[in-house]
């Protein structure tokens, strides 16, 4: 097969994220079918880490992403574009006519538009050429999300945005979907929620992944310490480490004083880095390699209570044989049962209880850690995830 993937960053293999799984994807599948990459440069930083994932590709272009719109521009397009303001602020000419010179170039089979956003590109456009199939892989059902983000958050900035993106994002969204050929899912529960709003769709769930030989278990620190990673320019993230700090982190402190927080990962921003100033709360930015940082913890937190899609991130801790503490949302779609693999919690001081609770007992750490690296080994080790897609995928052509 000729592949196009069409992600919204650059899927290299020192991302954390979404991303990731897009660079597995390519890793693998590039070892029997010939793999291009058309995805947008958003940091001059990425350059540097470019080479990782072309090597697997045919081809490969990094249209750049746009500095924003002009003011009046934006409100004129707002009230007459047929295209959602959420859909807008990721697109550009230049990535529509790349999608097409590519693909007319290069005849490929398949393009994969790898998060929602990029589906526009594949939606409406006739210049494509009629064979191609078109697959819109949806890491997150954007108007749900957007809707929960309202709703929490109706009296911030970030709850504006939130309702100004929702202004014929639903319409649009599903009309989209049904264009396209193919729909992908990393869950069963994102599949089960997509068709209860249009059970016409073709989707089939390709599950996320974890290198579990790249992480490893790691042996338990003496001093007791807590991580998260995220990328926190998304909001969920940034609510869940803010979160964590101001509701939770006090209850653990009466417990253990003196207990370290690594907040790690790209992009944090002012309010995130403002925690730093707390000696025990540790905020790193982006760093070349998590797993240190998986090491120096006791345990991993997912403290997530917005957006959708699944966490990667809680099966490489799973995979460092670390325990973690989640809230169900943090934990949708893993399969983990509560108490035998992972401990969930949804309050703020059952959160806290379960976070003291492993941290004390030494039978439970290693019940929960011996547990979750089992799950991570059984259902989610890459060639696994990749092998189903190349499946779906061949159907698809064919």
């Amino acid at each position: 097969m000729k592949i196009l993937f069409m992600p919204k960053e650059i899927p290299h293999e020192k991302v954390i994220g979404g991303p990731i799984i897009i660079y597995n994807r390519i890793k693998y599948l590039s070892r029997g079918h010939q793999v291009s990459l058309l995805s947008f440069l958003r940091r001059e930083e990425e350059k540097k880490h470019l080479h990782t994932v072309t090597k697997f590709c045919q081809a490969a272009e990094f249209p750049a992403l746009p500095r924003g719109r002009p003011f009046i521009k934006g409100l004129y397009q707002f009230f007459f574009s047929p295209t959602p303001p959420y859909f807008l602020t990721t697109y550009t000419q230049e990535m529509q006519d790349k999608t097409v010179e590519m693909t007319k170039r290069y005849g490929y089979d398949v393009i994969i538009a790898e998060y929602t956003v990029m589906g526009q590109y594949l939606y409406r456009n006739d210049a494509l050429p009629a064979k191609v199939k078109k697959v819109i892989s949806c890491h997150e059902i954007y108007f749900p999300a957007r809707l929960t983000a309202f709703k929490k958050e109706w009296y911030k900035k970030e709850g504006l945005r939130a309702l100004i993106h929702l202004k014929g994002l639903r319409r649009y969204e599903l009309d989209m979907y049904r264009s396209a050929d193919k729909v992908l899912t990393l869950t069963t529960e994102d599949r089960d929620k997509l068709l209860s709003f249009a059970p016409e769709l073709n989707i089939s769930v390709v599950p996320h992944g974890v290198d579990v030989e790249y992480f490893t278990p790691q042996e338990r620190e003496e001093e007791p310490a807590i991580m998260f990673l995220g990328n926190y320019p998304h909001l969920p993230n940034r609510d869940a480490a803010l979160y964590f700090v101001s509701e939770i982190l006090p209850l653990v402190r009466k417990e253990f004083p003196s207990i370290k927080l690594y907040l790690v990962g790209r992009g944090p921003q002012e309010d995130i880095i403002a925690l730093g100033k707390d000696p025990n709360i540790m905020v790193t930015g982006t760093v070349d390699d998590v797993r240190p940082y998986f090491k120096k913890a006791s345990l991993f937190i997912c403290p997530v209570r917005l957006g959708g899609g699944f966490r990667g991130k809680i099966l490489e801790a799973m995979a460092c044989g670390r325990p973690v503490v989640s809230t169900s949302l943090g934990a949708f779609g893993s399969g983990a049962v509560d108490g035998e693999n992972i401990l969930i919690a949804d309050s703020p001081d059952d959160f806290g209880a379960k976070v003291i609770e492993v941290l004390k007992d030494e039978k439970l750490w290693n019940k929960i850690s011996i547990n979750g690296r089992k799950l991570v080994e059984e259902r989610f080790s890459w060639q696994k995830g990749v092998e189903i897609l190349e499946k779906v995928l061949e159907e698809l052509i064919q």
